[in-house]
């Protein structure tokens, strides 16, 4: 054999072995892999992320038809299960007055002088009725619920509704006939669970609706009574308490005219 043939056959036996051996050297199966599970965990946050800005928008679609305007003044008509009532503003008691209410949490009627704050408070303990009703001639969304009733996650989902929020307050409110009462001026909804849609829906058509409450532009801030606020009572309000309504005018008539008749012996 000759030396070019030789040289060329050595070349050939070089890349042979080279080839072998490119063709032997393992895949990187782990690089690979973990390239995958970045993909799949990212596509997973992503998708993730994406469902819960479509759900939050799907949400809030719902609720704008809750939104009260110039031709829908009260959208809480259309939830089942909301009472209403009318109710003359602007009359006031002097703590430890007593209002006799005709509902259980009220929500209008007479009220102390003195507000509750509302700006997005979670009272830990019961607080005077009549405080909290004039918030809601403020206003604001007051929700009551029975603390033998409702705790745990349920007491959590309704606390996140008004912690923080402007214009809300939660109290729990001993003897309540359900676990679950929503209130603002002239309007009640009682519920049995913190899940239930109407709770957004009430709060929607009513915190701060222009056209449901009298005292437009009354501020929600007392920061006095909410470092002490005034304790509930328990106990039915007596003889003394202010009537509600036409029954506290015709009292205040009686009186007038009993301490202005002449007596029976002139």
């Amino acid at each position: 054999m000759t030396s070019g043939k030789k040289t060329k056959a050595a070349r050939s036996s070089v890349a042979a072995a080279r080839s072998s051996v490119v063709a032997k050297k393992p895949k990187p199966w782990g690089t690979i892999l973990a390239v995958v599970a970045v993909l799949a965990l990212a596509g997973t946050v992503f998708g993730y992320a994406y469902s819960q800005i479509a759900d939050q928008n799907a949400k809030e679609a719902a609720l704008a038809q809750w939104n009260p305007s110039e031709e829908n003044k009260d959208p809480s008509d259309q939830i089942p299960g909301v009472t209403k009532r009318e109710y003359k503003p602007g009359k006031h008691v002097d703590a430890p007055r007593r209002v006799a209410y005709d509902f259980s949490p009220p929500f209008g009627g007479p009220h102390d002088n003195q507000w509750a704050d509302c700006n997005g408070v979670v009272y830990p303990t019961a607080v005077r009725t009549e405080n909290m009703v004039h918030a809601m001639e403020h206003g604001a969304f007051w929700l009551a619920y029975n603390p033998d009733q409702v705790t745990g996650e349920a007491l959590d989902k309704l606390k996140s509704k008004v912690d923080g929020q402007p214009f809300s307050m939660m109290s729990p409110y001993p003897g309540l006939d359900k676990p679950i009462a929503l209130q603002t001026w002239g309007h009640q909804l009682k519920l049995e669970s913190a899940d239930d849609e109407r709770i957004d829906q009430f709060i929607q058509s009513l915190r701060r609706n222009q056209y449901t409450y009298p005292e437009v532009g009354s501020p929600c801030d007392n920061a006095a009574f909410v470092d002490n606020p005034a304790p509930f009572v328990a106990e039915a309000p007596g003889a003394d308490a202010e009537p509600m309504g036409d029954e506290a005018e015709s009292a205040r008539n009686s009186a007038a005219t009993s301490s202005t008749a002449p007596s029976a012996s002139n």
